[in-house]
């Protein structure tokens, strides 16, 4: 199976390293063509256009910033023109909304569309344990399980286009809700002068407890928030679709909405690029 993936971001280029370690073919193209460059020494073929990519390629494995992004460059004429015929899984962070138009656009222009939005990072992409989510045709599913396999041990379908997107939403959702709870009760234990291993103990022990804690404890506790797996930005722009997709179904987002506002505080003091348990920052005392 020849692989094309376009967008090779942090979680893209893993998912390069993943397949080529898997012994696939893949063809790599990036808007900034130096950042495929590392993927070419490891093996990829790197294609100087999107439509050059999608024309050496059976599935197309997009990992683009956002459904503009995606129309951008598969429906331009130079790269529409490849699309017959071949397979797109859309595997980035959509709206459910957006999941279907960009579906119902690409089936257009004559080519099978599935969305598989992927929990899980870095290291997870690399060692081929990430947490896979379709939403598509389940004949489709059947063809390119053996691909999805090299990247998660277990894909699910969840349903059509659009659910498991938003049950990706939903996921997202809880990592900033989490992350931020844990970094307000920080703050006060902090300001109050309790013993920060005090706290962890109990949570530890408790019914309250998410490993997510511990795993960016040490961050907050240093304000070391370089080198991120999933930037502060990302998560904005996943908690933005999650509300408007929320509201769109009648749900109330009043208290992610106050989230959202101090998580974009955090990103204009210029940390949108770090790691996103720099959120904590936002809960520190004035």
């Amino acid at each position: 199976m020849k692989i094309g993936l376009l967008g090779t971001g942090l979680l893209g280029s893993a998912v390069v390293e993943r397949l080529l370690d898997q012994g696939f073919a893949v063809t790599v193209w990036n808007r900034t063509a130096d950042k495929t460059a590392p993927l070419a020494a490891l093996g990829a073929q790197q294609a100087t256009t999107a439509a050059e990519a999608i024309a050496a390629s059976e599935v197309i494995l997009l990992f683009l910033a956002d459904r503009a992004a995606c129309e951008g460059v598969l429906l331009a004429p130079p790269t529409r023109t490849a699309l017959p015929g071949k397979t797109v899984v859309q595997m980035g962070t959509l709206g459910p909304e957006d999941s279907r138009q960009l579906a119902q656009a690409l089936t257009t222009a004559g080519a099978e569309y599935a969305e598989c939005p992927v929990l899980g990072s870095l290291p997870e992409a690399r060692a081929g344990t990430l947490i896979l989510m379709y939403g598509g045709d389940e004949d489709l599913l059947k063809r390119i399980e053996p691909m999805l396999r090299a990247l998660g041990p277990e894909p699910k379908r969840i349903g059509e286009v659009g659910q498991a997107a938003a049950l990706k939403l939903a996921l997202n959702q809880l990592i900033a809700a989490e992350t931020a709870a844990f970094a307000m009760s920080l703050a006060l234990v902090q300001a109050s002068g309790v013993a920060v291993e005090d706290f962890m103990q109990i949570l530890r022990g408790s019914a309250l407890y998410a490993p997510t804690f511990d795993k960016k404890l040490k961050r907050m506790l240093k304000h070391d928030y370089a080198h991120p797996n999933f930037p502060l930005d990302h998560l904005i722009k996943d908690v933005h679709l999650f509300i408007r997709a929320a509201e769109g179904a009648g749900i109330d987002t009043s208290p992610l909405a106050a989230l959202e506002t101090v998580l974009g505080k955090v990103s204009v003091q210029g940390h949108g690029n770090a790691d996103y348990s720099v959120l904590a920052e936002g809960f520190r005392p004035m």
